[in-house]
């Protein structure tokens, strides 16, 4: 088992935004996560990847106990992550984002950071923006450079935040294609995304979070169809 979640919850003083949450994650998987907006699907990543601590429960990655251990502990175990709005350190350059990534999530040396920052600018096609500041990069550009800050930490676990944002129809389909490869290499993965269409061409398996809590978890296909699905997340009686 990669990922084990036990009964998380997460409190904001009377706000539930996670309730009672447990999932398991092969190695390998998929995993599309759907929601209305503000259901709790983002707060599930940051309990995840050790952003916000969780209020009750238990996190297990590769069976040992993640819980409270924060944010770098999170990634240099293994854990990845995009957030929805790329912030990348505006004043340096591409090549430096992912390499700074690569030195202080990945732990490598500078050496090594070097070569990761090389191979995952060239797999996200950004090798020919690399002594671009990145604060002049386009919203797709800015899309790539989050997968690669995040690749460039080596993960086992990929955590994807609504990639497919603000993307034209074109755009969409040239990320996919690079969230299509990085799966077919091995890497395992969780993507929250309100762009539906984009996750069932690509999740072997969905969840949808509803209210904080998971109403719905299994093959994409089954779920998408379900009538649990339909009625809270569709709005379909």
């Amino acid at each position: 088992m990669m990922l084990e979640i036990e009964n998380a919850t997460k409190n904001f003083g009377s706000v539930i935004a996670v309730n009672d949450v447990s999932l398991k994650v092969e190695r390998g998987d998929l995993i599309g996560v759907m929601g209305p907006n503000g259901a709790g699907k983002t707060t599930l990543l940051s309990l995840i990847d050790g952003t916000n601590p969780l209020s009750s429960g238990r996190i297990s990655f590769f069976n040992q106990n993640i819980t409270g251990h924060g944010a770098a502990f999170c990634a240099r175990s293994g854990i990845g992550r995009t957030f929805q709005i790329p912030k990348p350190f505006e004043h340096m350059s591409v090549y430096e984002n992912v390499l700074v990534s690569a030195i202080y999530a990945g732990g490598q040396s500078t050496g090594q950071a070097h070569d990761t920052a090389l191979q995952v600018l060239d797999f996200t096609k950004l090798s020919d923006r690399g002594n671009q500041i990145s604060g002049g990069l386009t919203l797709l550009q800015r899309k790539r450079l989050e997968l690669a800050r995040a690749l460039s930490g080596r993960p086992k676990l990929l955590l994807l935040d609504e990639i497919a944002a603000g993307l034209t129809d074109l755009e969409l389909a040239e990320l996919l294609d690079v969230v299509r490869q990085i799966s077919g290499n091995g890497m395992t993965i969780i993507w929250i995304e309100h762009v539906v269409h984009a996750l069932t061409s690509l999740a072997n398996r969905l969840i949808v979070i509803d209210f904080g809590s998971k109403i719905a978890d299994g093959p994409t296909e089954e779920v998408i169809n379900s009538d649990a699905v339909k009625q809270v997340y569709l709005g379909v009686d």
